[in-house]
């Protein structure tokens, strides 16, 4: 019985393999279909000439262009605080502020006054003694004169024996004492431009007390220089200052500025295109071609807040570490237009984006910068549709666009696109003309 049990497959599987022969002779074979090339379609564009202007970007910090720093030159109590003398406060230029206690300074300034008067007047003696001695001195000469000439007629008469030698020893006698007399007020007008020499020294000395205390006395009221917005104030009213003391830390709001540090080998090209623009570049020269530059600042933190500058200048040597040019953009009347929060005022210790652009050059063939691959090297669409490879000299990259220096020309069919693989030959359809 064993022996039949397998048996009992065979007619199924007979039958199955039958009709697998039966179908298989009756169907059809298949058909035989042309292979077709393959191709990829991909965005393209024409390669041309345009004008470029160079931009450069570089980061810094606000800063104000003036800075007070107000320190007490006089020591004293605070007598007067500007009410509006608070941190964030605008204050126009001339207001006082501060003023120290100027009541000593006052009676130091009317001691010197006096001290100057006294001296004014000795000297103003000292011309009347000199003009009355010299009055004197004309009187004895002229009395000196008639004793000399008696004196010769006794001493003639004594010779002739008409008179007496007591009579000669007492002209002669008379006429010595006027001698003297006259010989003592030469003398004393002759110490007169010395006794003014001496006199006109303290004068010029009283004069500088007398102008350190009206200096001292001017110390005593705190002006604002300009027109400013107060950041610390470091006295309160009736504080004792001392000189040297700070008293008050402010920002000018006429003019912020901001150095910028630019990449090294970005700048030289922008200074070199906007010299093109008409000016020769040379030491004379540079500030026309700073004026070429236009710069627009961008809040780091808030690209919409924008505020146009210009160049100011370019600092003399380079950062050490970064190894960057750092220029100077100044930004005039940074308050102004201020509606906060639609539009800030340009603030100290703002990060701000710096772009600079120059007046357009010559023309370049400017790319897509996704249309170079691996640095060197750009897809073409020939003349035959199909991809070809080609390595090109790249000048630099500007934001999204790549500059090519040389290997392309005018008028061809750059492929924009990334194709993978990018096989020599391929046939390319423009994305424009696919259906």
């Amino acid at each position: 019985m064993k022996f039949w049990r397998p048996l009992k497959i065979l007619p199924p599987l007979a039958i199955g393999i039958g009709v697998a022969v039966w179908l298989i002779s009756g169907a059809e074979p298949p058909q035989r279909s042309a292979q077709q090339e393959r191709s990829v379609t991909a965005r393209t564009m024409t390669v041309k000439t345009t004008p470029l202007a160079p931009v450069v970007r570089g980061f810094g910090t606000v800063r104000a262009a003036q800075s007070w720093q107000a320190v007490a030159e006089v020591s004293g109590a605070i007598t007067f605080r500007h009410p509006d003398l608070e941190t964030g406060n605008v204050i126009p230029a001339g207001t006082r502020v501060l003023e120290i206690d100027p009541s000593r300074y006052e009676t130091a300034l009317q001691e010197a006054q006096a001290d100057l008067n006294a001296l004014k007047a000795e000297n103003q003696q000292i011309d009347i003694e000199a003009a009355n001695t010299n009055n004197i001195l004309t009187i004895e000469a002229e009395r000196l004169a008639l004793a000399t000439a008696d004196l010769n007629r006794v001493r003639t008469l004594t010779e002739q024996g008409a008179t007496s030698q007591a009579r000669l020893d007492e002209q002669e006698r008379t006429t010595l004492q006027l001698r003297r007399t006259v010989q003592e007020l030469e003398n004393n007008l002759a110490l007169v431009p010395v006794q003014k020499a001496r006199l006109d020294a303290r004068i010029a000395r009283a004069e500088a007390t007398l102008d350190r205390a009206e200096r001292d006395l001017n110390m005593t009221s705190i002006v604002t220089p300009f027109n400013l917005r107060v950041g610390t104030v470091h006295v309160e009213r009736y504080q004792f200052v001392t000189s040297g003391q700070p008293l008050i830390a402010a920002d000018g709001i006429a003019r912020a500025e901001i150095t910028a540090h630019l990449p090294i080998n970005s700048f030289p090209r922008l200074m070199g295109a906007a010299a093109n623009a008409g000016v020769q570049f040379d030491a004379d020269h540079l500030p026309q071609v700073l004026e070429r530059i236009s710069a627009e600042l961008k809040l780091v933190s808030n690209p919409g807040q924008v505020w146009n500058g210009r160049v100011l200048r370019i600092e003399n040597a380079l950062d050490p570490q970064a190894r960057s040019v750092p220029v100077v953009i100044a930004v005039d009347d940074p308050y102004k237009g201020a509606r906060p929060p639609a539009h800030l005022p340009l603030v100290p210790n703002m990060y701000v984006e710096v772009v600079l652009t120059a007046p357009p050059g010559n023309p370049k063939i400017t790319l897509p910068a996704q249309a170079v691959h691996q640095g060197d090297t750009v897809y073409l669409r020939n003349t035959d549709g199909r991809l070809e490879l080609r390595n090109v000299t790249l000048g630099w990259r500007q934001a999204d666009l790549a500059i090519i220096e040389d290997g392309l020309t005018a008028g061809e069919e750059v492929i924009i696109d990334d194709i993978v693989p990018a096989l020599p030959g391929l046939r390319i359809v423009p994305a424009e003309t696919r259906k």
